[in-house]
């Protein structure tokens, strides 16, 4: 099986693992880091913002099962791309909507999106998504991988991540598992 990777910002980190650990052809989400200028960030810097990275999910998926223009459609399903440096109660860069991505394909199929979204009207304001190259990810401590999954009772959970997930199964029932 040859894999693909996809490397999305769209807020707190966990909310994009809980979602895409439940699509199928996803072979496993890794959170972390990208788009800064520290070296080896800490969760604890990048929280304060002043790294310039943005939460991040690395997602490999099996691209016969899963395309990266579904990747992408649950991307912009699941998240605001039209709030800057903020998701709901999320506020600072580190919370921005971005686009990292690995090849000049991926560019074209995220600006695709992009302009389908814009020219449709699909959002009341102008989408903000970032999308630039990616140039180093950085995986964020363990005890950051699949928090959704280790606790699911917790309040964030809940309250921001669980509805998250309901808007997924309601609009990509098919890749749902």
């Amino acid at each position: 099986m040859t894999t693909e990777k996809a490397v999305l910002g769209g807020g707190c980190f966990w909310c994009l693992d809980g979602v895409y650990m439940r699509a199928k052809g996803v072979i496993d989400v890794v959170v972390g880091y990208a788009g800064g200028d520290t070296k080896d960030p800490t969760y604890r810097e990048v929280s304060y913002g002043k790294t310039g990275h943005a939460e991040v999910a690395e997602i490999e998926f099996d691209p016969a099962v899963i395309s990266y223009e579904d990747i992408l459609g649950i991307f912009f399903t699941i998240h605001n791309p039209t709030t800057l440096n903020q998701q709901g109660h999320d506020i600072g860069t580190q919370y921005r909507s971005a686009i990292f991505y690995l090849s000049d394909e991926q560019k074209k199929t995220a600006e695709k999106i992009m302009k389908e979204l814009t020219d449709g009207k699909y959002y009341d304001d102008p989408i903000v998504t970032e999308l630039l190259p990616l140039d180093k990810f950085y995986k964020a401590e363990d005890y950051h991988q699949h928090y959704f999954d280790k606790n699911p009772d917790q309040a964030y959970c809940q309250l921001v991540i669980l509805p998250k997930l309901v808007k997924f199964k309601d609009k990509f029932k098919g890749f749902y598992r």
